[in-house]
């Protein structure tokens, strides 16, 4: 895969790339997405989210302020860095988003899931390149995303559309177990936030290298303390 290929539109994917991309962004895949909260649970212990407006409001700030500016940046340097044979360029844009997890419970979310991937990828037998295999700092998700996404053919735009659609949907069901949300409810929050994911990947691309970054001080109290809170659904 090129890096034009890689800047094609999602219109342009193709149906062998589609149903990759389909099976990259499932809630099926076994990377343990749904077993994260990410600071979710801590906020409706404490009544910060309570109702469908409020868990929106939640989640549409991540959108904005660290799927945009944190998440969709850097798998678009780790597809170039991919697409390009630059293994010290993928562990840097590896690093990075590793380095920007304000508290140790999102970048073990990161991780875990990370970990997780490559075992899938193994197990269908794409390959991996020595700085995966020989990563001795953790493996991000998001980074990691890049390497099948690329091997599939499959361009920026889909990817991204895929990544942040498989985040939304495992934090909507989170939330529909924790404020809780009705079904017909948690189907509202999805097709209302999913607007935005377009205006967030288009926000990502002109991100310059240097801008990457951010922080949500309410997310990082939130994600910290859940590891102390009394009872817990989501995992630590």
């Amino acid at each position: 895969m090129t890096t034009n290929t890689i800047n094609q539109s999602a219109e342009e994917l193709s149906t062998p790339a589609l149903l990759r991309l389909l099976q990259l962004s499932s809630v099926s895949l076994p990377v343990g997405g749904y077993a994260f909260s990410q600071g979710l649970e801590y906020a409706v212990e404490c009544s910060w989210v309570t109702t469908m407006q409020a868990t929106r409001d939640w989640l549409s700030i991540q959108l904005q302020e660290t799927i945009a500016l944190i998440d969709l940046p850097v798998l678009h340097g780790a597809m170039h860095a991919i697409a390009t044979g630059d293994e010290t360029a993928w562990l840097k844009w590896n690093d990075l988003i590793l380095a920007s997890r304000e508290t140790r419970e999102l970048r073990l979310t990161d991780t875990a899931m990370g970990e997780a991937l490559v075992r899938v990828l193994k197990s269908i037998e794409v390959p991996l390149p020595a700085a995966v295999t020989e990563c001795q700092s953790g493996i991000s998700y998001v980074a990691l995303y890049a390497l099948p996404a690329v091997q599939w053919g499959i361009p920026f735009n889909a990817a991204a559309t895929g990544l942040a659609w498989s985040w939304l949907e495992n934090q909507i069901a989170a939330a529909t177990k924790l404020v809780p949300l009705g079904q017909t409810q948690a189907q509202q929050l999805l097709s209302d936030l999913q607007r935005l994911i377009p205006a967030t990947i288009a926000t990502a691309m002109q991100v310059e290298e240097d801008d990457i970054g951010g922080s949500l001080p309410a997310l990082a109290i939130a994600s910290a303390r859940h590891e102390t809170q009394y009872t817990r659904l989501f995992r630590s």
